[in-house]
């Protein structure tokens, strides 16, 4: 929570379409105005000028689209928490993913079993699952459901504590049972020779009263869809730059880059690392962050845009901009295609709205068009923009390439 509080006091400010075109136009319609007094020397025609140049079709076609946008998307289960994303992700450049979870199922299986001698395989698993209900970390599932599967009975757990990092601890049946990583193990010079260097995927170690009993090994599949959505982010949405940043280990982060094809990957982060590393790649250009746990919430408020996969974590649908309330990339790329829709419309709507202001500025100021009438013109330019702008909420035929 410390981190997310960092994250939200340097969260980077962004300025709407609607404030940067109505900085531009603002003083173009007064100085067209007053240059029409000071010609002719009639302030009426000053009046007449300001009047069609409301800019109304800022403040009220650009909303519209906006609102169009975020109903589109609530009804393909995608919440818009911020409406500056929608704007945003348009000009985002850099995709960052968190592994599990994102781009993977997170749905770790157990796939190897290694037990020291000595030791049951199903008492082991009984001893890790049982001890593991109190754990919301993908591979206590894992271990849960590969309990299941043997139809073993969970045991009572007297005892559990668990420090950040350093895995889980309780008694059973009179043991001290631990569930622990890589990092611990190696703190506490448990590791085998035989697998001190063995860097291949997913693991934890069960210690029980002090001893290595058992190693266990896990499997996460990558999404079906994430290698069509990173491949088609560059040439279909101008993204230029993707990496995956992520607490697991190297080998099983490098061997899921290589089958969605991402290239760069940082391992063995943490929330404060991943924090980092989002401000610096957001220094350099838009980003669009996307994760699931809630390690990445720190993360999701330092990128330019943060979207939350699936609701598996409050923290991280708070952080988020957008939260897709499924579990699927899909659903992320037709959120970018309805911001490009939307971002289509609002600048018809706003420009063309301004432009036909334009025509009837350059009337009024020759005195053709009293103020009255003015009035008039503008309010059917104003409604003219507002029905454009009202297409937005009708869904097209395509939305998504994955």
């Amino acid at each position: 929570m410390e981190v997310m509080r960092a994250a939200e006091e340097k969260r980077p400010r962004l300025r709407r379409l609607a404030d940067k075109l109505g900085g531009i136009y603002t003083p173009v319609a007064l100085a067209f105005a007053g240059i029409a007094w000071a010609v002719s020397g009639d302030p009426t025609r000053f009046l007449s000028v300001v009047v069609v140049a409301t800019p109304c079709p800022l403040i009220i076609a650009i909303p519209v689209a906006i609102i169009g946008a975020i109903s589109l998307a609530a009804k393909r289960g995608i919440i818009v928490k911020n409406p500056v994303a929608l704007e945003q992700i348009q000009l985002c450049r850099t995709a960052i993913y968190d592994k599990t979870g994102t781009l993977t199922y997170g749905e770790p299986s157990l796939v190897e079993e290694t037990l020291s001698a000595g030791y049951a395989k199903d008492e082991i698993l009984e001893l890790a699952a049982s001890l593991e209900m109190y754990s919301k970390h993908p591979l206590a599932y894992a271990l849960q459901g590969a309990a299941q599967k043997r139809h073993l009975a969970l045991i009572e757990v007297s005892e559990v504590s668990e420090k950040p990092g350093h895995g889980l601890t309780g008694r059973l049946q009179g043991k001290i049972v631990e569930v622990v990583g890589r990092k611990t193990m190696l703190q506490n010079k448990l590791m085998e020779a035989t697998v001190q260097n063995d860097e291949g995927g997913l693991e934890c170690f069960v210690i029980i009263d002090g001893k290595l009993a058992a190693r266990y090994r896990f499997r996460d599949a990558p999404r079906s869809e994430s290698p069509s959505f990173i491949q088609h982010l560059g040439p279909r949405h101008a993204f230029d730059h993707q990496m995956i940043i992520s607490g697991d280990r190297e080998s099983e982060v490098r061997y899921l880059a290589e089958a969605v094809g991402i290239t760069e990957i940082h391992a063995g982060k943490s929330p404060e690392e991943k924090l980092t590393l989002v401000r610096q790649e957001t220094a350099r250009a838009k980003t669009l962050y996307i994760g699931d746990g809630i390690n990445d919430a720190p993360a999701m408020l330092a990128a330019t845009v943060g979207i939350a996969i699936g609701q598996n974590c409050d923290v991280t649908s708070e952080a988020a901009s957008v939260v897709v309330m499924e579990n699927s990339l899909r659903l992320v790329d037709e959120f970018m295609h309805i911001s490009e829709r939307m971002g289509r419309i609002a600048m018809q709507s706003a420009v063309g709205g301004m432009l036909l202001s334009v025509v009837g500025m350059a009337v009024a100021a020759t005195g053709h068009l009293p103020p009255v009438a003015g009035a008039v013109t503008q309010e059917v330019i104003d409604l003219l923009s507002i029905l454009n702008a009202l297409r937005v909420s009708f869904p097209p035929k395509i939305l998504s390439d994955v």
